[in-house]
Parts: C-alpha cells; structure tokens; sequence
C-alpha cells in the first residue's frame, strides 16, 4: 500500500512542476546567479579527510581465537539494508566523542566562545566509501591545520572508545560467567549425587545388561518349570502305578515296611506265629477248655500286646489293623521302597517347582520395572549431561573472556592521518551548491503559488470537490484548433461539433461514453429533458450540450437541443443559422413551433433562443415555458436545453424544475474551488435532480493518469483534412 502512495504523491508533484514550468524557469536563474555571487564572496572553506578500515573482528581475535564475538560488526536487522559502516558513523559522530574532541583540542568560536556539538556536526562529514569497509572523515573548516587537528583527534578519541567498549563487553561477560560457574557447578554436583542415589537404592549397574540376563534367565526359569512339571508328572504316574500294586496307601505301605524291618517286631511275630502253629496243632487233639490251650491263647494275648508296645515304639499307632502285613515279601519290599522314593522325589520336585515359580516371579517383576527404571536413569543422564555440558561451556567461555579482556585491541585500524589541505573547496561544488539552493527555492516558490491557486486542475481535483458521479471526460480539443487554424485566432463555431465533424475521433467516443453512462442512469427512470449547465462561463457547457445532442442522434433517437442561454446564445453560430425566431418568440406567442425549429441532421432538430429579451429569467420561469417542455416531450425522445451558467443567473436552476435531470460541466483550468462549491449549493438547495459532472477540456498532460482516459492521438488526420475543406468552402 505504501509504494501505491508514494507514487500517487509523486505524480502529484510532477503535474505541478510541469504546469508551473515557466514561471520556474523565471525563478530558478535569477537565484542562481545571487547564490552564485554571494558563495563566491565568502572566505574559502578548506577540507581535512582521515580514514578508518573497520573489521568484522580484530586481528589478534582471529588469530587466537578467543573473544571473535566481542565487537563483531553485524546489522541487528539482517535486510540487506543495514550496514555496520553506518552504525559506526553515527558512533563517530556521538555526542560524547564531539565533545571529548571539543574538549581536548578547546575549540571554540569566532566570538570566542566554546564551540557546540550542534555547530561541530555542521561542518564533520563521516562516509562510508563504496564497495569497502572504510570510512572517510572530512571536517570543513577556513584554517586547514584546525582542519586536521580535528579529524586527527577525532580519530583517536573513536579508536580509544572501540578498545574501551570492547574491553567493557568482556568485563561485563566475565563478572557474569563468574557469578554463573559456581552455581552450574552446584547444579552438577546435585544432579550427580541424586544420580548415584538413585542406582544404590534400585540395585543398578547397567541397565541394559541386566534387561538381557534377566530375559536369559527367565527363558532358563521357564524351561526348567517346564522340565520339573513333566518330571513331577511321570513320577506321580510311577507313584499311582505301584501303589495300586501294593494295594495299600503309602502310609500303610512305610509302617509296614518298618515293621518288617524292626528286628524286635519280626522276632515277637515269629513266637506268634510259632504259638498259633501249637495252638493249631493242639486244638486238634484238645478242647478249648483245656488248660494247655488256655495257656497258649494266654501267651499268644501276651505275646500280641507285646507287638503292640512295639509298634507304638516304632510310631505306627495303626498297628493293630496292620496283623496281616506285619511281613512282607522280597517283590513287596522292593515295591513299598520303591513307593517311598517316589513320594520322596515327588515332594522334592514340588519344592523345586515353587522355588523356580518364585524365582521366576522376583525376575519378571524385575524386568517389568525395568522400563520405569531405564526412563527415570535417561532423563537423570540428560539433566547431568546438561548441567555438565553447561559447567564445561561456563568454564570455558570464561577463561575465554578472561582471555579476550587482557587482548586489549579493537576492530578499527587507522589507514592514513588527515593531512594540511593545501587548497581550498573547489568551485564546482560551490556551484552545486548554487544549483542545489536556486533548485529548492524554485520548487518552493511554484509550491506556495500552487497552495494559493484555487482553481481546479484535475480530474481527480473535480470528483473529490463536487462528490457528484462522473459521467464523462472529454478531451481538450486545443490539437484540432492548432491543426486547422495555425496562427489564425477567429474561433469558428462550427467546429465546435465534434462528434458530427470527427466521428471516429477519441472526442467522439467520449461523448457516446457520456451518452452510454446517461442510458444506464435511467435503467429504473426514463431521462428524457436535460438540463446542460457550468459553474462559469467557457467551461464549455455549449460545446458538450452540441455534442451529446449528436451522439444521441446518432442512435436514431429524435432529438431537440434548445439554446436555453438567453443572455449569450451560441447554437445559431455551431450550426449556422439564424436567430431571429426561437425560444423566446415562441414563449411570448410571437412564432409558431414549426417555423422556430430547424432541422440540422437526421433525428436531429435545434430551437435557437431567438431574439434576446430584457428579462430572461421571467420569460424562462413561467407556465408558458413549462407547457412548451412538455410539447416536446410528446414528440422528441430527448431534449437537451443549453443553460447559462449558474454564476450568471437562476435560468439553470430553473428550467431544471422542468427537466429529469441537471448535467454539470466543469471545466479545469477555468472554474476555480469557490465558485464550483457555490454551483454544487445552488443545484443542492434548489433540489434539483443532478445526475452527475462532465469534465471538460482535459489536457492529458495535466493528468497524472492520462493514458487511462485517452490512449490516442485526439483526432486523425483524414477528419482534420475534411475539416480544412469545410472551411475552404466557408
């Protein structure tokens, strides 16, 4: 948007320096030569330079490598605009390096007073010179030595303040990396106990090796829970097998088995068994009442509570129940020991199963917390790889500026002194000088001659005054009159209708643009009576009245034009004829309709305004004048009335009571603000219905946008030449 403005602005500017050319030229020149004159009057002015090569860093930092940043020359704004060089020549030129250079040199002036900064930047220069990185410092002054002293002095007193600032960036980062090291070294110290805390109290030496075990064993547990599940399966198989061929439980089975082991048992058993075979024998021979067989049966009693005792020692309380069995078999034997191994390796692999099912639980629990664990160890080894990368970075970086404070140097060097000029400022620059001065009073002058200048100049000037729409823009036809006329200064008025005269002229197409912008006007509301009108005379109201009357014509519409100018009428002269019946003859009664209109082209009629009355305005407003509007209206599809201007009477406001619509032309050049303001009041209070502005007499030269209304030559040349026989035969 900014750029837009800009250019709106100087093509503003440029209008007016072209439209006030020749008066600038009658200004320019005669300031010139006074400047010239009183320049060369003047003490001659002698100039000191020095120069200073800045670097992007010091040498001896480039060389070292330390302190590199410290007083780098970089723009802050990387635009490609910026330039360091620059930067540095508003340091030069600082208030505290004039002063210190005031100051040590005591300059003062012709009065003897100490000499101001404000004077002292008058007359230093500091540049950059193109394409390097120098700058060049010049200082004006009539004594060439003060001249050089100055921009010598200057010149130390700006390298003195580089190596100062530069030492003071490298102070300032060393008092602040000496606050800063102890504190990260704090931060280390914490991180690094918390981080040792933290593998004492989870048992961690390496994560990722325990994760790789811990599956290895896991895998290892899993396959030997498998191994003893298939074992403690095949031995409770063998168990069942071979207590179903004991017929006995296992409990039953190792009572017997002990029993029948107990050396004191088996002994006991025998005498039974010895005393059942006698009593066996004996009751075959005796009765059971015989004594010997009461005796046995009494021994065999007594020998049975004797086995009882036994096996109560022997821990089998079942004893009793255990009469049959108290001996076994070698098959039998074999089988109850074989039954015992089994219970006892079934209980042995049980107990190898839980401890496994356990082990293998403590190692899965392990693994589970292994993710937790591993995430908590990474973000401690990140804040300790931090903190130690910042400590190292802190540690190193102020060893650094430890370093680059003790380099005491800058990145300005001195390429050459300023010398004693031996001659002073030349006269060419005097003379530009001159130029220069008689260039800004000239465009001073011709600016406050335009501030003053009321007139309107534009055709944007038009449109933001008056607001109303516009409608049309018609060239200035100042090329034709020049083309048919050369020196000849007697207006002809015939030429005047152009669009008749020079159909296919770009004049022409801007009154059928005008035509065309009146049609889509009464798209909603037919226009049929216009009223043609100006601010002020020769704004050409006349002309454009003629000309939208034959445009209209031209689209086969009937149209009248009446030359409602009663004061100056003209539309007898455009076309030729007399005026001795017309508009006013027939308001008074004095001429019929028939006789006061002529006939000037196909579907084009003219009612001249016949002779001139006393008193316009009050043959214009009256009934008479309203009943003749709508006769015509009847006949005509247009009727286009030619008003005076509204600076010369009310004529224009009042036939607009009678017409659907009020054109105004303007005229730039001609009509001025004042009186364009009084003509849009006038047309506002008395309520008339404008329909719009036509400026007229464009010159395109005069408009900053001139190829966007007209982009050909006014006229070609074959209607010029077809002009030039029309007046020939005149």
């Amino acid at each position: 948007m900014e750029p837009t403005e800009s250019t709106l602005s100087f093509d503003k500017y440029w209008q007016i320096i072209k439209r006030r050319w020749l008066l600038g030229l009658g200004i320019f020149f005669p300031i010139l030569l006074i400047s010239i004159l009183g320049l060369s009057l003047r003490k001659p002015n002698y100039i000191a330079e020095g120069k200073l090569k800045l670097q992007k860093v010091n040498s001896i930092s480039s060389l070292t490598g330390l302190g590199t940043e410290i007083g780098k020359l970089e723009p802050l704004v990387q635009d490609n605009k910026t330039n360091p060089l620059n930067t540095e020549a508003e340091v030069i030129r600082s208030v505290p390096i004039v002063q210190k250079t005031i100051d040590k040199l005591q300059l003062k002036t012709p009065k003897g007073q100490p000499l101001k900064t404000k004077d002292f930047l008058k007359q230093i220069t500091v540049n950059e010179i193109q394409k390097t990185d120098i700058l060049k410092i010049s200082y004006k002054d009539k004594n060439p030595k003060i001249a050089a002293q100055i921009v010598n002095a200057l010149m130390e007193i700006y390298l003195e303040h580089n190596i100062i600032s530069q030492k003071a960036e490298a102070t300032t980062a060393r008092q602040f990396l000496e606050k800063q090291v102890p504190n990260a070294e704090l931060i280390l110290r914490k991180l690094e106990a918390t981080f040792r805390n933290f593998k004492e109290k989870n048992k961690i030496i390496s994560l990722e090796q325990e994760a790789t075990k811990g599956v290895e064993i896991s895998s290892d547990l899993e396959k030997q829970i498998r191994d003893t599940q298939s074992r403690i399966a095949d031995v409770a198989a063998q168990f069942r097998s071979t207590q179903n061929q004991l017929a006995m439980t296992p409990d039953v089975a190792i009572a017997v088995n002990s029993i029948s082991q107990s050396t004191g048992v088996q002994d006991i058993l025998k005498e039974i068994q010895q005393l059942e075979s006698q009593l066996a024998a004996r009751r075959v021979i005796l009765q059971e009442s015989h004594p010997e067989i009461i005796n046995l049966r009494q021994r065999l009693e007594a020998l049975n509570e004797i086995l009882q005792q036994r096996t109560k020692q022997a821990n089998w309380t079942n004893s009793t129940n255990l009469n049959g069995t108290f001996q076994m078999g070698t098959l039998q034997q074999q089988l109850t020991a074989k039954l015992m191994e089994l219970e006892t390796s079934h209980q042995g692999l049980t107990n190898e199963l839980s401890t496994l099912i356990r082990l293998q639980y403590i190692y899965r629990k392990r693994l589970n917390q292994l993710p937790q664990l591993e995430q908590e160890q990474r973000e401690l080894e990140r804040k300790l790889q931090s903190a130690q990368s910042t400590y190292s970075l802190l540690l190193q970086k102020l060893q650094e500026s430890q370093i680059a404070e003790n380099q005491n140097v800058g990145n300005v060097i001195k390429i050459s002194d300023a010398e004693v000029p031996d001659e002073p400022v030349s006269s060419s620059l005097m003379i530009v000088s001159a130029v220069l001065l008689a260039i800004l009073a000239t465009l001073l002058m011709i600016f406050i001659l335009e501030s003053k200048d009321k007139s309107i100049k534009t055709v944007d000037e038009a449109k933001e005054l008056l607001g109303l729409t516009l409608l049309g823009v018609i060239p200035s036809v100042s090329k034709l009159k020049k083309s048919l006329r050369g020196d000849e200064k007697t207006e002809f008025y015939s030429e005047r209708a152009i669009v008749k005269n020079f159909p296919r002229s770009p004049i022409s197409e801007a009154y059928r643009m005008l035509r065309a912008n009146l049609k889509f006007m009464s798209a909603d509301k037919e226009l049929k009576v216009l009223v043609v009108t100006s601010s002020v005379p020769r704004e050409g109201k006349t002309t454009v009245a003629t000309n939208l009357a034959v445009a209209m014509a031209q689209m086969e519409s009937k149209v009248l034009l009446i030359d409602g100018n009663l004061h100056c009428p003209v539309q007898h002269k455009i076309w030729d004829l007399t005026n001795s019946q017309g508009l006013s003859n027939l308001i008074v009664g004095q001429t019929e309709i028939k006789k006061a209109i002529k006939k000037v082209m196909d579907n084009l009629d003219v009612l001249t305004s016949g002779v001139v009355p006393p008193s316009p305005a009050s043959l214009l407003d009256s009934k008479r004048m309203a009943r003749l509007i709508e006769t015509f209206t009847a006949s005509y599809d247009f009727i286009i009335i030619d008003a005076p201007s509204l600076n010369v009477a009310a004529d224009a406001a009042t036939l607009g009571q009678m017409a659907d619509g009020v054109l105004l032309v303007v005229r730039p050049g001609v009509v001025d603000s004042v009186n364009a303001a009084f003509a849009k009041e006038v047309l506002e209070k008395s309520g008339q219905n404008v329909l719009g502005q036509v400026v007229n007499g464009v010159i395109p030269e005069n408009e900053p946008y001139s190829y966007y209304y007209f982009s050909k030559q006014d006229y070609p040349e074959a209607s010029i030449n077809q002009v030039k026989k029309i007046k020939l035969k005149k």
